[in-house]
Parts: structure tokens; sequence; C-alpha cells
């Protein structure tokens, strides 16, 4: 049976002799707790870890996009489609679109994620020509800014790539367009795998796992190992949980609560989680907007988690959050 290693992580001082540091980061840890699928949990010494494991969890983190990721980066939102569950339809062309981002980067972005097809639950997929006519002239009009673009499709990452985009970010883990990976392989792209259960359109249909936070590490580990066998270097991959993409609130709970468990992939995990359902539910939030306190506790707890980057929309509240809980954590004010 196969074991599973989350390390439990921690942050106060004074940091014992023996603690192991959490990906190079600030964070670190004693022990870790075994996961098995039938369902046993175990409290183990961090001296228990095989080797292999042990490296994956304490090896620093490469830069993506110049960005260190020894410390949380916001990754601000910037939706160019009419119809996306929070901010569709607020912008009327690219200028608008670019301007926006731009106070995105004002407000404390470290980068912009760009989307122009909608993902929401119940989205329907739009053409490639319609998506790439959404992004492309507002990626280039934002000439400078770090940029990701939120596609699924190769002509639409090539489109964005071409116009000064330099990361994918793809929620459906590189499944739904076969030549998109071998496109991010060849151009030795920055590339975010995503979890996600069915399409946009049936995703929270009932979804059933037999151990999500299991589960989705499977996925994503084979996602991660078929990048690295075919040529892209690991400090190029980027890991989702894919929280709200065909998961329940217990799903989503779950995956939150184990979410240190993905450090065992050695790559930076991007934690999106802002104006989710579950959010409003939990929250008694029934408006997107109204979103950005229960948004930004969910944030912290990923930080909490060693979580690299948070997939945002307030970013001005989730920046001014951050400050604060990294100075109460160490003590004085974040050194930026």
């Amino acid at each position: 049976m196969r074991d599973y290693f989350r390390p439990l992580i921690r942050s106060d001082a004074p940091r014992p002799s023996d603690a192991l540091p959490l990906a190079g980061g600030p964070r670190w840890f004693t022990h870790v707790a075994r996961h098995r699928r039938d369902g046993s949990v175990t409290r183990l010494p961090a001296s228990a870890l095989p080797d292999p494991v042990r490296d994956r969890l304490t090896a620093p983190r490469g830069t993506v996009m110049g960005l260190r990721m020894d410390r949380p980066q916001i990754m601000g939102i910037l939706n160019v489609t009419p119809d996306s569950f929070s901010d569709g339809g607020r912008d009327r062309s690219a200028p608008e679109a670019a301007l926006r981002g731009r106070r995105l980067m004002q407000d404390g972005a470290d980068l912009l994620d760009i989307g122009g097809e909608s993902t929401r639950p119940g989205a329907t997929e739009i053409s490639t020509g319609e998506e790439v006519a959404r992004t492309e002239p507002v990626i280039r009009a934002l000439a400078g800014v770090p940029i990701s673009i939120d596609t699924r499709k190769l002509a639409v990452a090539r489109a964005a790539i071409r116009a000064g985009a330099s990361m994918v970010n793809d929620v459906s883990g590189l499944t739904f367009d076969p030549d998109l990976a071998r496109y991010c392989i060849d151009n030795a792209l920055p590339v975010c795998v995503m979890h996600s259960k069915g399409d946009p359109q049936t995703m929270q249909d009932a979804p059933e796992y037999e151990n999500v936070l299991l589960d989705v590490y499977d996925f994503l580990e084979t996602q991660v190992e078929m990048l690295l066998a075919n040529g892209l270097d690991r400090a190029k991959i980027i890991v989702d949980p894919g929280i709200g993409f065909g998961k329940s609130q217990a799903h989503n709970l779950a995956l939150l609560n184990g979410l240190s468990l993905l450090h065992g992939l050695g790559c930076p995990i991007l934690l999106g989680v802002s104006r989710k359902g579950f959010i409003g539910r939990i929250g008694n939030a029934p408006e997107p907007t109204q979103r950005a306190p229960g948004s930004i506790a969910v944030a912290l707890a990923g930080v909490a988690q060693g979580a690299q980057i948070l997939r945002v929309h307030d970013v001005a509240q989730t920046r001014q959050a951050l400050a604060l809980w990294q100075a109460v954590e160490t003590g004085a004010p974040h050194d930026a």
C-alpha cells in the first residue's frame, strides 16, 4: 500500500535543530502525517521520510517568471469575458481591460492571469477565435507586465505568448488539448497544472472521489511526471488543486485542510479560492463581490501551509492582509 506524506507545517520560534525547511522557505516541520488509501493517517517524525520525498519537500523552489517562490506571490485575476461568475462583462474594450490590469498591479499584484473563456460551473465552451480575440489585444496592451494566459487551448496559448504572456495556466491540467503540453515543453514555458473533474458544464453534477486529497495528488503527480519525462524542468511546473472545479464543499475543505501534501510534488503550489461558491455559503455572502473577507481568510490559511501563489480578485485587500500576517508572524514588517 502506497504511503503519502503530508508535512505538519509550523513557523513559530524557536525552531528546533532537527526541523526540516519547507520548500526552501521560512516554514519548517519536524513531523509528517502519513496517509494511506485505507483511510489511516499516522503521525511520524520527519526522520522517517524516504529520501526522495524528503528531498522534494525541502528543496528550494526556483523562480517563476522572475518571481521568488520562497515568499507568497499574488496573481491578480483579469477575466476578459462577458460571463465569468464574479467579474465578467466589466470591460467593453481591450484598453479598458488593460487599464484594470495595470490598476491590479498598482494594488500589489505580482503577476496577472488573463482568461477569455469562462470556466465557471455551467459555462459552455467558446471558439478558439473568440477566445484569442478577447485575450490577445489585452495582453499586447499590457506590455511589460508579467502575464499568465488562462486557457485550455494551444492556439490561444500560442497567440498569448506571442503577444507577451510568459506562462500557461490550464484548468484542465493539460488534458483538454493534447498539443498544449508539447508546446509548453518545446518552449520551456512555466505551466500551471490544475486538477478538475469533468468539464465546466457538468463538473458540479455530484462529483465523487475515493479520497479527494489522494486522488488529486495522484492526478497532479501523473501530469508532473509526464512533463518531466518529456523534458520540462520541474522548476517550470506549478500545481493547483482546483478548488471548486468538480468538488463539493466537503471536497474543497478536505483539500484545503490537507493542502501541504502537495509539497511532495516538489513544485510551487497555486491556490485559487477567491470568491468561490463555498466561501459564500459558509460565510453567508451570496454575492461574489461580498466575499473578499472569506477569500482572504482561506488564502491566509493556504499561506500557513506554504502555498506560494495566491490567485485573487481583491488584490489590494489581499496584499494588506498578507503584509499584516507576515509582520505578526515574524515580529517585524515584511522586507519586500
